[in-house]
């Protein structure tokens, strides 16, 4: 199962779609001029090229480990981009580890090596292509099998940090962007309990694809509430060793989460007709074989 999953993502970065190019000022005003005339020109394309440039920043050195970032309105200026789409690109960042925000003082690079490389940024870039369906697939498919290996391997420090974000997604209930951070700081530390490299990885590059589609749609979510009672759920069964009650319980949060994300997307303006477009175009159903 894991050698088709990796067949399948070195389709999508070898076969199918060409790499991110090079991440300027000038390519994220373009791509602004571009989603003003063009609605396939999502918002989600300029949020990871400022992903892209922010994480170029670190790797240069011009943001070092536990270094501040600069104040939203000079780093908007900047990168040439609005600050909402600074501040999906800063969500997307601390969603992924890379970025830490703490209340009262700004946000900062984390400490150690960085948890997001060029490579993950060239497949996320190719699963924009592909709809919600296949990627809830990958996911069950990959989390049900970590969830249970989580059970069994997962360390003291794995489970204090589950356990936090359990809280944390308690606390942010009526705050839905910043349930999603925690939501999916979750799942990237369960992928990380089961001490399988690859899986990991693999896990990692579908969290972020999922984040977002996710980011754009859940201020609409009407069971956060439940959401947050799954995730304990699948806590305590890693809690108790129980491989088997984590795989099951896993399985229904995703069931769950997707018929949840679906009733978003529903009740986002204009979204329902952006996805119907979406379907209907030929690479967005059946890409190249």
């Amino acid at each position: 199962m894991v050698v088709y999953v990796c067949g399948v993502l070195r389709f999508f970065v070898c076969d199918t779609l060409p790499a991110m190019a090079k991440v300027t000022p000038k390519t994220i005003s373009s791509l602004q001029k571009k989603k003003k005339t063009d609605p396939s020109c999502s918002q989600s394309k300029l949020t990871m090229h400022v992903v892209e440039h922010l994480r170029q920043m670190i790797q240069k050195g011009e943001l070092e480990p536990g270094a501040r970032l600069p104040a939203e309105r000079d780093l908007a200026l900047r990168l040439n981009v609005s600050r909402a789409s600074l501040r999906a690109g800063i969500g997307f960042l601390s969603a992924m580890g890379v970025l830490q925000s703490r209340h009262g003082s700004g946000t900062f690079v984390a400490e150690g090596p960085p948890a997001l490389d060029g490579s993950m940024l060239q497949v996320l870039g190719s699963l924009h292509g592909y709809g919600p369906e296949q990627m809830f697939e990958a996911r069950l498919i990959l989390e049900q099998s970590l969830a249970g290996l989580a059970a069994e391997r997962a360390t003291a420090q794995h489970l204090s940090i589950l356990a936090e974000e359990v809280v944390e997604m308690r606390a942010a209930l009526d705050n839905p962007q910043e349930y999603l951070i925690h939501d999916v700081r979750f799942h990237r530390t369960l992928a990380a309990a089961a001490a399988n490299p690859i899986l990991t990885a693999l896990m990692e590059t579908v969290i972020a694809a999922l984040y977002g589609q996710r980011r754009e749609t859940v201020e609409y979510a009407q069971d956060l509430k439940e959401s947050a009672g799954m995730h304990r759920a699948i806590y305590r069964a890693i809690r108790a060793r129980d491989a088997r009650k984590a795989r099951r319980t896993m399985a229904l949060h995703l069931t769950n989460a997707q018929l949840a994300q679906a009733q978003e997307t529903a009740a986002t303006p204009g979204k329902s007709l952006r996805m119907a477009r979406k379907k209907s175009h030929p690479k967005a159903n059946s890409g190249k074989k």
